[in-house]
């Protein structure tokens, strides 16, 4: 037996499929054991303490458990469950009125971008760590969530058109445009 028990030669999609079937919370617990520590990491990024976080993965997976029947097997389903554990943080910050993204973000409203100028993705990852993730820190939550998907999950343009719903060129423009603000807010920081 694997570490999931008898479960654990299934696909995180054929456990999906049989959780929604059967509405199953042992399975989920399955699941649960398969992404809890990758998704606390993922939420830890948007809280502001280990108590935060840790509320956020269990509000995630409370979420994610009455929800799971809306995976549709578009992207893996790794991709997915980043993407709704994104989805969650960037609308709980959002909400989180006593935490004001202005008060911690710099203002890019004013930052004229010139969009022709494309930002290679080398120099995102050419980004040193420390730096990267104060800048990413002080990005609005829907351009960290983006650009999270792209560079550290591995999301694909179509993966990321499917799960957001828009068109692929629309998906290019705020990958763009968030990875212009990255670039401009990192360049900021010493």
């Amino acid at each position: 037996m694997g570490k999931d028990g008898p479960y654990g030669n299934l696909t995180d999609e054929a456990l999906v499929e049989k959780i929604v079937a059967k509405n199953d919370t042992l399975l989920f617990g399955v699941l649960y054991d398969r992404y809890s520590k990758v998704v606390y990491n993922k939420c830890y990024g948007f809280a502001r303490s280990q108590d935060e976080a840790e509320d956020l993965t269990q509000d995630v997976f409370l979420m994610l458990f009455i929800k799971l029947a809306s995976f549709k097997g578009k992207s893996k389903f790794s991709t997915w469950l980043y993407s709704f554990t994104y989805n969650f943080c960037v609308n709980y910050v959002n909400r989180n009125k006593q935490r004001k993204i202005s008060e911690r973000s710099v203002r890019m409203d004013d930052v004229d971008y010139k969009m022709a100028d494309e930002v290679p993705d080398e120099s995102i990852y050419a980004m040193k760590a420390g730096r990267l993730a104060k800048a990413l820190d002080m990005v609005s939550p829907e351009d960290k969530s983006i650009l999270l998907l792209k560079y550290q999950d591995g999301a694909s343009i179509k993966e990321l058109a499917d799960l957001m719903e828009l068109g692929e060129s629309a998906i290019k423009m705020r990958l763009k445009r968030a990875k212009a603000k990255l670039l401009e807010i990192y360049k900021t920081l010493s």
